[in-house]
């Protein structure tokens, strides 16, 4: 019988090879679970719904060009879902087993997974702080965050098949180059699209005009204005100044280390955003940059006057179709004011900085650039790709789950939490994930440049707290 074989699009492909010697591109994350599951229960729960997604069945092949999805034809689910034993006795207090919890996350975080099978692993330790406790790696080139959030939910009890795929009719190039006009074009307007270029042979014809900004734009004051927009965000991706110098920047070991909080209230989260007239996403940054920055005057490294950028993931797909796996987002630099001691004036200062990313091309440049990535050999990509690592600090994402408790094998999923990887030498990831009425903050970072990451998430709780209070303080008129 032949095996299928699929071309791996170019963004996925570049998501491939970006594993270095200290980040590896896989997301990490973990569910515990009351009361307990069984060994048995999660393959048969994984073989029944997750291998419906043809992508957790297939392996990578590489090329001289690129990459293939190919069936495995050797798939065995004992080498996908392993038992998993903490370091510790089974007597131990909740805080020494999250400990082991933690230290085993970290290790697994720089484990490379097995070239020669699927690229993703569940680990599970069946008997975990009076439950189970799930660890779960997903290689990046398999997608991203929202895909994979959506993949993970359809495993629970009660979680949805994914649909059926059409048939192909057209060669796996022109389908890509449909796949690229869907993620890049369609969220811009008609004139946009005639302005920047995106039509016809695709990024190419974009890269043209920005490189060419001197060409009419068709005539339109409209298209102007969005050309000129274009153009300015492509020179503020390479002419970025540096990050602030801080200790959390430098080159790192590739000894990773793991932390994530408890969960806060998202209904205190909205209070506080109505009270302030800013977003909830602004008023989480602001906690970020501030638990940061306390974390750095603590450690002698005084914020005062200084800013971080990191580099936040912007989808570019319609939710709906997150099922359909593949990494389909930009990019955004977002600078975070460490140096604002006072809470309210950081939130402000955060939703300025949101707001200048708003009406920003950058995010769609950003993709495209990981597609002309995915076409070149990996020293090449690795110099592209070096421009968004040398201009941040860290990677940082904030991921809407379920608003209700989930089931899996019958157990109650009480917390969950996952880690993004960094690209380059960047040293710190920041994850924010709502689930279940609550929010928390995870955070993974590089040994040397961090090592003692608990401490800036036990930063976030009491920053949250400030804010709070100062805004009980306000009129309420």
């Amino acid at each position: 019988m032949s095996q299928s074989v699929e071309r791996m699009s170019r963004v996925d492909t570049a998501w491939l090879r970006m594993d270095n010697d200290v980040n590896l591109m896989m997301i990490v994350g973990v569910w515990l679970l009351e009361p307990g599951i069984t060994y048995e229960a999660l393959c048969e729960r994984v073989q029944d719904k997750l291998l419906k997604y043809e992508r957790f069945r297939q392996k990578v092949v590489q090329d001289a060009m690129g990459a293939n999805w190919v069936e495995d034809a050797d798939f065995d689910i004992r080498h996908h879902v392993v038992r998993e034993t903490l370091d510790v006795p089974r007597s131990v207090d909740a805080r020494l087993a999250r400990e082991a919890l933690k230290a085993r996350a970290g290790e697994l975080a720089t484990t490379p997974l097995d070239p020669q099978r699927p690229l993703w692993q569940f680990h599970l330790v069946e008997q975990y702080d009076g439950g189970s406790a799930l660890i779960a790696r997903v290689h990046h080139c398999i997608g991203d965050g929202i895909a994979l959030i959506s993949v993970m939910m359809s495993i629970t009890d009660g979680g949805m098949d994914p649909p059926k795929r059409k048939k192909r009719e057209q060669p796996d190039e022109a389908h890509e180059e449909d796949w690229l006009s869907e993620a890049v074009l369609k969220p811009l307007t008609d004139i946009t699209v005639k302005a920047i270029g995106m039509y016809g042979s695709g990024v190419a014809r974009s890269m043209d005009l920005l490189a060419h900004p001197q060409q009419p734009l068709l005539g339109s004051l409209d298209m102007a204005r969005v050309g000129y927009q274009v153009i300015s965000d492509v020179a503020a991706l390479g002419l970025m100044p540096d990050d602030s110098p801080t200790v959390l920047k430098g080159k790192p070991i590739g000894k990773k280390l793991v932390a994530w909080s408890e969960p806060m209230s998202m209904d205190t989260v909205k209070a506080i955003g109505k009270g302030l007239g800013c977003s909830i996403n602004d008023v989480l940054l602001a906690c970020v940059a501030g638990a940061i920055g306390s974390y750095l005057r603590e450690a002698g490294d005084d914020p005062a006057g200084k800013e971080i950028r990191a580099m936040v993931p912007v989808n570019l797909r319609p939710l709906e179709e997150a099922w359909k796996l593949g990494n389909r987002f930009g990019l955004a630099p977002l600078v975070l004011p460490i140096g604002i001691e006072n809470p309210v004036e950081r939130v402000y200062a955060v939703r300025q900085r949101m707001s200048e990313l708003k009406g920003s091309y950058q995010p769609l440049l950003a993709f495209a650039v990981l597609a002309v990535a995915g076409l070149l050999i990996k020293p090449v990509q690795d110099a592209l790709l070096g421009i968004f690592a040398k201009k941040s600090t860290a990677v940082m994402t904030n991921v809407p789950g379920p608003a209700k408790p989930l089931k899996l094998c019958g157990s109650t999923l009480r917390q969950t939490m996952f880690w993004v990887p960094a690209s380059g030498d960047i040293g710190m990831g920041v994850s924010i994930l709502t689930y279940g009425g609550g929010v928390q903050f995870g955070l993974i970072t590089d040994a040397k440049l961090c090592p003692a990451p608990q401490k800036i998430i036990e930063r976030f709780e009491p920053e949250f707290e400030k804010l709070l209070l100062l805004t009980m303080m306000l009129p309420w008129n």
